[in-house]
């Protein structure tokens, strides 16, 4: 999959609600009701994740999940990000 110039990613995130770039990732943090409701959006994003073979790095801060897009294999921001970002802004 190609990386996605600077302009394909600015028209992307402005299609995101919350995310931003951070040098050749996306990131967003979430914050839940409490420590069980973030494991459990956590938990959403794991299936969602193992679906479209695309993981991202989670920290889990009691309530607060960050979560940091991608795609390793190709040195930056690809469609596959951004497919994932939407998909769990869905949740």
């Amino acid at each position: 999959m190609a990386l996605l110039t600077q302009d394909q990613i600015d028209n992307e995130l402005n299609s995101l609600n919350g995310w931003k770039q951070n040098g050749k990732e996306i990131e967003k943090e979430f914050d839940h009701k409490d420590f069980v409701h973030a494991m459990g959006f956590v938990n959403s994003v794991g299936l969602l994740a193992e679906r479209a073979d695309h993981h991202p790095d989670m920290d889990i801060r009691w309530n607060k999940v960050k979560l940091v897009l991608s795609t390793h294999s190709e040195g930056g921001l690809t469609e596959k990000d951004f497919k994932l970002a939407k998909k769990i802004d869905a949740l």
